[in-house]
C-alpha cells in the first residue's frame, strides 16, 4: 500500500476532485499545459503535455521517479491519454512500466527499440543498478503517426541514430503559449547525459531537481529525445547508435523544421531549431 501522502494517492484525489466539477485552473487563458520533471539519477526530461479544457495529457519518457510525475498529474487533474517512449534506454523508460500500472494508459514505442526495451537487464548492469520492471508495447509508432489527445496533436518523426528506433515528437504552432518557467529550476548549460561530452553519472547525480511548467504562444514544439540537445548530439557510442544515421535524422528532418521551434531534449536546457542551426558545432557546414 503507498505512503498515506504519495503522488499516487494524490492522483486518485486529483481525479476525483475533477469529477466534482472543480473549478478548471485558468483553462480559458491556456492552450496547452507543459510541465517538465527532471527524473533520475541521469535528469532524464520527463513531459506532461496536456489539453487545458479536456484535462487529456501525454507523458513522455517516464524514466523514474513514478510518485512525483503522478503527484504533478494528480495536482493538475490530468488524465493520461497515453505514455510515449522516445527511445529505450534505461533512463527514459524505467517507470513506464509502474506509470501504466497505475494510470492503464497505453504505452507507445517505435518497433526497432523493442529488443533495446526488452534488454533492461543488461542496460542495469552497464549502470550498475537494479533493473525495473518492462511492460507489454501497447502500440508501435512509426514516422508519419499522429497522436491527438483533447485539441493537441503531435506528429512522430523517426530519427534513429542514438538508438534504431528513436522518435521526436513534433506538436505544430496551433498548440501553445506564454513561456513560464519555475523560478525554482536551475538551467544547466552543460552537457546532456546522452550527449558527446557529458557529465559523469556521479556528477550528474548532483544537480538540483527542478520541475518548470511552460507553454508557449502558437510556437511549434518539438521533443526531440536524446537526438538533440542544446550545443550538442545524442552519443551513438551505444548499442545499435549510428553517427550517420543521427546526422541524417538531424539534417534531413529537425533541420528542416522552422527555426522558431522550440526544442525540448531529453536532457538538459531548451532550445530552437534555429539556434542550433546556427550555433551547434555538430551541425555546422564541413
Amino acid at each position: 500500500m503507498p505512503p498515506k501522502d504519495s503522488g499516487i494517492q494524490c492522483y486518485n484525489r486529483g481525479m476525483r476532485d475533477a469529477l466534482r466539477g472543480l473549478p478548471a485552473l485558468n483553462a480559458a487563458q491556456e492552450s496547452l499545459i507543459h510541465i517538465t520533471i527532471p527524473v533520475g539519477i541521469l535528469q532524464c526530461n520527463c513531459s506532461i503535455i496536456g489539453d487545458p479544457l479536456t484535462r487529456e495529457a501525454l507523458v513522455i519518457d517516464p524514466g523514474d521517479e513514478i510518485e512525483r510525475i503522478l503527484d504533478l498529474l494528480g495536482r493538475r487533474r490530468l488524465t493520461v491519454k497515453a505514455i510515449v517512449s522516445t527511445h529505450a534506454h534505461i533512463d527514459h523508460v524505467g517507470g513506464l512500466s509502474k506509470l501504466h500500472q497505475y494510470t492503464g494508459a497505453p504505452v507507445l514505442m517505435h518497433r526497432d527499440d523493442l529488443p533495446l526495451y526488452q534488454a533492461m537487464d543488461m542496460q542495469a548492469s552497464f549502470l550498475g543498478v537494479l533493473p525495473p520492471d518492462v511492460t507489454e508495447v501497447d502500440q508501435l509508432l512509426k514516422e508519419g503517426d499522429v497522436l491527438r489527445w483533447g485539441a493537441l496533436e503531435a506528429q512522430v518523426i523517426h530519427t534513429p541514430g542514438h538508438t534504431p528506433g528513436s522518435v521526436s515528437l513534433y506538436l505544430p504552432h496551433d498548440a501553445g503559449k506564454i513561456s513560464l518557467t519555475d523560478k525554482n529550476a536551475k538551467p544547466n548549460a552543460t552537457p546532456a547525459a546522452g550527449a558527446a561530452g557529458a557529465r559523469s553519472e556521479t556528477d550528474k547525480a548532483k544537480t538540483p531537481k527542478a520541475d518548470s511548467e511552460k507553454t508557449e504562444i502558437r510556437t511549434p514544439q518539438l521533443l526531440s529525445g536524446d537526438t538533440l540537445f542544446a550545443g550538442s548530439i545524442g552519443r551513438t557510442d551505444l548499442w545499435g547508435g549510428s553517427m550517420e544515421e543521427i546526422m541524417d535524422s538531424l539534417r534531413d528532418k529537425l533541420m528542416q523544421l522552422p527555426d522558431a521551434t522550440i526544442v525540448h531534449p531529453g536532457h538538459g536546457p531548451m532550445t530552437t531549431i534555429g539556434r542550433e542551426r546556427e550555433t551547434n558545432p555538430f551541425l555546422q557546414p564541413e
